[in-house]
């Protein structure tokens, strides 16, 4: 059995349902941060088989990316949300994360039949103002099937919506490099400025550095 699903199985025995949550886009200078919950209501050997390598999505392919999670979001309970660019500069990156988490979670609970569940979060930060019981994980998208599974949902969702984005700012290069601080990205900032679609809190040490550099 993939180690990652016996995890979550070995948890079943105290809990009714398991419900891995994670994030994509904490990094990035640009485009919102995406938070998904996944829960599968039944670990089959067949789901097992289909699933076999699951991983943290960063260490997939984009073409396996995809075959997961087409599989991931046919057997299983999950929800995605979007954490905007104004809310992370709102309340900065980590805090929108953990609310996304906060929301995610709660919507794929109201669709099961027991609270009798438990809430594994990537990483070693709790979701915050969460009444049921969770557990946190570092590194947990190695570890745990339902953490994986929604760190594929998530970082899927949001490498089509940065491709999107991409076709309205192509100087950007998001499709490529999906809003992380490349030197190509920096440089086009340097010659066309910041968009709504920027993190602008992200960019002061740059501004900075380029300002020593008498590059601005």
């Amino acid at each position: 059995m993939n180690k990652l699903f016996l995890y979550d199985k070995k948890l079943l025995k105290k809990y009714d349902y398991i419900i891995g949550t994670d994030e994509a886009g904490r990094g990035p200078g640009a485009g919102p941060v995406y938070a998904a919950a996944v829960c599968f209501p039944c670990f089959n050997n067949n789901l097992i088989s289909d699933l076999n390598g699951i991983n943290d999505s960063k260490q997939l392919t984009e073409k396996k990316r995809e075959e997961f999670f087409d599989i991931i979001t046919n057997n299983s309970i999950f929800s995605v949300y979007q954490g905007s660019v104004e809310e992370i500069e709102k309340f900065n990156i980590l805090r929108t994360s953990l609310m996304m988490m906060n929301k995610a979670c709660n919507e794929v609970i109201s669709k099961l039949d027991s609270e009798n569940i438990l809430v594994l979060t990537d990483g070693n930060k709790k979701i915050i103002n969460f009444p049921y019981n969770q557990q946190t994980i570092i590194k947990g998208d190695g570890k745990s099937a339902s953490i994986a599974a929604a760190s594929i949902i998530a970082k899927v969702m949001r490498d089509k919506f940065m491709s999107e984005i991409d076709k309205q700012y192509p100087m950007y290069k998001w499709a490529k490099n999906k809003g992380y601080l490349t030197k190509e990205h920096l440089d086009a900032v340097d010659k066309f400025g910041l968009t709504k679609w920027h993190r602008k809190k992200f960019f002061r040490n740059h501004f900075e550095k380029a300002e020593q550099l008498h590059l601005i």
